[in-house]
């Protein structure tokens, strides 16, 4: 019998899941736990489109894996759900994650995403943006409807385009006969409202939700229940939900986190024919998750972010070689991310901002930065890298890929 045999019969007598797709991010339960509040104002706030009037413009945030999306698609689904079929009037509802690349990198690909959506066609590029504006109008305002846009991770747009675009958006109502527009957007960023133009938050937020993060009692109670359905009896090593809660509310009360560890703990304890989930899984799932999670960050940062990265991660390695030390100041970098963008005819950003970058990296755990007094020489700012060697050459690669050094 081949390795591959053995390895296909072992998940055959799979012993570990009942239903996997319980603990994916996608799933929609029938109850969501500890947030019926949230769910209730949102409801409350939204329950007007079901007589064709058009809502307050709605802002859902707090941190990730709190709940919003969750909640926002709960209540879409229950209005879906009681909308009169001999309305005088069409509701729709649409969801669009800007965080999805070819969709939300230019104001032309959310609307053109926007009218497929509803039914309508539009070249992919090639078009000015006002006529896709006016196609838009058309396409919506050629019988009464009442449209509610979900806009989830709308920070990230603004972050690519610009805030005008959220602008025109709530402007369109003067525009329309027959159709109103409501916007309701989610966020994960809590100081983002703070960072736009004051014109776009005033016509935005006029109603705001606020998801706290779970605690850790909240978030074993959340994997107990999805624990029962996804897994066979007597799977879990007693203690495995309450150290996924930990790990989970250690970074900020992450129900999807919490979900992700259960998940890969359980395909890691197949991997290893066990018959049960063991504590040393739920850490090995952590250190998969962190690995993927920096590398995610990498592969999906503006290219700017990717030329400061690589420049720190290039002088480390010279002055390794060379002084067999392993850290260096954030000065250096600056003189070596200047070169790196001549080469690849890039914008080269600000000293402050390529700081401000640096100090990013810090906080996603990628570098550590320590603050070193000079007495009268001032204050400088000593960086190392924070990242294994196997996720190193991995973000290595995906940045020389991204710039096309291969």
């Amino acid at each position: 019998m081949s390795d591959l045999d053995n390895i296909f019969d072992s998940f055959d007598k799979n012993s570990i899941f009942k239903n996997k797709s319980i603990l994916q991010t996608n799933y929609n339960p029938d109850d969501i736990l500890h947030r019926s509040d949230q769910i209730n104002q949102i409801a409350s706030i939204l329950a007007p489109v079901l007589r064709g009037e058009r809502t307050s413009n709605l802002f859902l945030y707090g941190k990730t894996g709190t709940g919003k999306t969750l909640s926002m698609n709960f209540v879409k689904n229950e209005l879906l759900k009681r909308v009169k079929n001999d309305s005088d009037f069409k509701l729709r509802i649409e969801y669009l994650n800007c965080k999805l690349k070819k969709v939300s990198d230019t104001e032309y690909r959310i609307l053109a995403e926007l009218i497929k959506k509803l039914g309508g066609e539009i070249p992919s590029t090639g078009l000015p943006t006002e006529a896709v504006y006016s196609k838009f109008i058309d396409l919506i305002d050629s019988e009464k409807h009442l449209i509610v846009l979900i806009l989830d991770e709308i920070d990230q747009t603004v972050k690519k385009i610009s805030s005008d675009f959220l602008y025109n958006l709530t402007r369109l109502n003067s525009e329309l006969s027959k159709t109103q527009i409501c916007v309701v957007g989610i966020s994960n960023n809590l100081t983002f409202l703070d960072e736009i133009d004051p014109r776009v938050r005033s016509s935005l937020s006029e109603e705001e939700v606020i998801f706290p993060p779970y605690n850790a009692l909240q978030l074993q109670e959340i994997l107990n229940k999805r624990a029962k359905e996804s897994f066979k009896e007597d799977v879990l090593q007693e203690g495995v939900v309450a150290k996924c809660a930990a790990y989970a509310a250690r970074e900020h009360g992450d129900a999807r986190r919490a979900l992700d560890l259960l998940r890969i703990a359980g395909e890691l304890a197949e991997r290893d024919s066990s018959s049960k989930i063991l504590l040393n899984h739920i850490d090995m799932a952590n250190n998969k998750i962190e690995r993927d999670k920096i590398l995610d960050i990498i592969r999906t940062e503006p290219k700017q972010f990717q030329l400061v990265l690589y420049s720190i991660i290039k002088l480390i390695e010279l002055k390794s070689k060379t002084t067999e030390k392993n850290s260096i100041f954030t000065g250096e970098v600056y003189n070596y991310y200047q070169d790196l963008c001549v080469q690849n005819r890039s914008e080269v950003l600000t000293q402050r901002r390529v700081s401000d970058i640096v100090q990013e990296f810090d906080m996603l755990g990628i570098i550590n930065v320590r603050v070193i007094s000079k007495g009268r020489g001032g204050r400088m700012r000593e960086i190392k890298l924070a990242i294994t060697k196997n996720i190193l050459d991995k973000a290595k690669e995906i940045i020389e890929d991204s710039l096309n050094y291969n």
